[in-house]
């Protein structure tokens, strides 16, 4: 991971920064009834005391500014919260999106046409309509675009909406369906860039304006459900040629680009192969990814490297194969990769669905999966699972604007922890810390301050088997 030493910036938030001194520490644990509970910690000078794991947090050596973080408002999940009662849906939105007693999401993503959680395959235009004169966004105001709008109200402030294409309609495909892959047929190159210009615009005149746009989900892949595939050289064509230049001709080219959208194990090929074509990636903003099949984070600082200007943002993951009520495997597995993301120079982390409904659905091909919160559509129950915990030690303290900072430990014993730090725009300092292991361990958080001229300060805290904790130090 490349990163410079840069110096602090400026007199007073140097000072700002010796006068750290109150610390607040929260902590959730697999073992104890601790769900982001307050926890007292010891504040000793730094390496005097007996700790496991020392960890060195160095606020002059920074890396990226993180956007935000979020989760996916699919039909789904909309759907699912509209069989609730208001004040249990009122829940969900709150839980999420609050700025006070909420998670602070300030992201999401939303599906063009339909997805495999949605309740069935879905266009917004007839059959064979090539003209697109028929094109009808109305669908999404039914479960979608309410949600939307609740949760920006919310969260006070409009989030930084990304929308993705699962497929074409049938018609503009090799295939002629939208589930099983097939590819977007030449002829219908413009014409479907056209149509997400229609949808940018259809959204917009609906009150609910898309900041960004992937060229399209999973390229790579031939799902059951909604799906197109791309080679890396075909989608580098379809943005130098089509839609990039459709963006930009329909004054629409504020909307930021993402290309890939898929794993991490061929991010750095894809992003080669499309960046590396100045005709192309002059209308590229950044590459998207997701989890399944690889946790090769080190590739996203190989794009980094390559492409500095490129920004970097996960746009989906979850844990699939059903429901995992009281599992937690799954949070450590959201800890594990917003951790290892984030040390690699991501910038925004969203999570795929915000909530599905008793049985992981639904999902018109049977795909059903996990999320942070499950709501039993029939007690009007909420599920808050060990990943919703997780996410929350991120996004609850790390907002827009902060930037990642050095964070790196010396093992004193052999079990280990990984660990993440940042500034935040006023300043405080946001460590955490996660143990995946079975075994407890004494951690010491020590600020780097050298360069100021005083003595490092060390934070000491219990790190139980499987628990993850975030220090704030204002």
């Amino acid at each position: 991971m490349g990163g410079a030493r840069l110096a602090p910036d400026g007199a007073q938030l140097s000072q700002r920064r010796q006068q750290l001194n109150t610390v607040e520490v929260f902590r959730t644990r697999r073992d104890e009834a601790e769900r982001l509970t307050p926890i007292s910690c010891d504040q000793v000078p730094a390496g005097h005391r007996d700790c496991d794991i020392q960890i060195v947090v160095d606020p002059t050596v920074r890396y990226q500014r993180i956007r935000g973080f979020g989760g996916a408002i699919t039909e789904a999940a909309a759907y699912t919260l509209s069989r609730l009662p208001e004040r249990v849906r009122d829940q969900v939105i709150t839980a999420y999106f609050d700025p006070a007693v909420g998670h602070r999401y300030t992201m999401s993503r939303l599906h063009i046409n339909s997805c495999d959680f949605s309740l069935e395959n879905y266009t917004y235009v007839s059959p064979d309509d090539r003209s697109l004169n028929s094109f009808d966004l109305s669908r999404e105001e039914r479960w979608v675009l309410p949600v939307v709008r609740q949760a920006q109200t919310v969260a006070g402030a409009p989030l930084f909406l990304l929308a993705s294409p699962w497929s074409p309609p049938d018609w503009m495909k090799t295939n002629g369906e939208m589930n099983n892959g097939g590819k977007l047929l030449p002829e219908f190159h413009s014409t479907w860039a056209q149509y997400v210009v229609k949808y940018l615009y259809a959204m917009r005149n609906r009150g609910v304006p898309v900041q960004a746009i992937s060229v399209q989900n999973e390229p790579a892949a031939t799902q059951t459900w909604d799906s197109c595939r791309y080679s890396a050289a075909e989608e580098r064509d379809y943005v130098k040629n089509h839609l990039g230049p459709a963006l930009h001709e329909n004054g629409l080219e504020a909307v930021k680009l993402l290309i890939w959208d898929h794993n991490r194990d061929l991010v750095f090929e894809r992003a080669r192969e499309v960046l590396s074509d100045p005709a192309a990636s002059r209308y590229v903003w950044g590459v998207g990814h997701h989890w399944y099949g690889s946790e090769e984070f080190q590739n996203l600082s190989t794009v980094h490297d390559s492409f500095p200007d490129t920004h970097l943002i996960f746009t989906e993951g979850c844990q699939e194969g059903g429901v995992h009520l009281g599992q937690w495997f799954t949070g450590e597995r959201y800890g594990r990769n917003i951790i290892g993301d984030l040390r690699n120079w991501v910038e925004g982390w969203i999570d795929w669905n915000i909530v599905l409904d008793e049985t992981g659905g639904p999902n018109h091909v049977g795909n059903n999966c996990d999320a942070p919160i499950i709501a039993d559509t029939r007690s009007g129950e909420l599920h808050y699972n060990s990943s919703y915990w997780y996410i929350g030690h991120f996004s609850r303290f790390v907002p827009p604007g902060s930037t990642r900072i050095s964070s790196t430990d010396a093992a004193l014993s052999e079990t280990a922890a990984s660990h993440v730090a940042f500034e935040t725009p006023d300043g405080s300092l946001v460590t955490v810390v996660m143990n995946e292991s079975d075994d407890d361990l004494r951690v010491e958080i020590a600020t780097d301050h050298e360069r100021s001229g005083s003595e490092r300060s060390g934070t000491v805290l219990e790190l139980p088997a499987h628990s993850i904790v975030t220090v704030v130090k204002k």
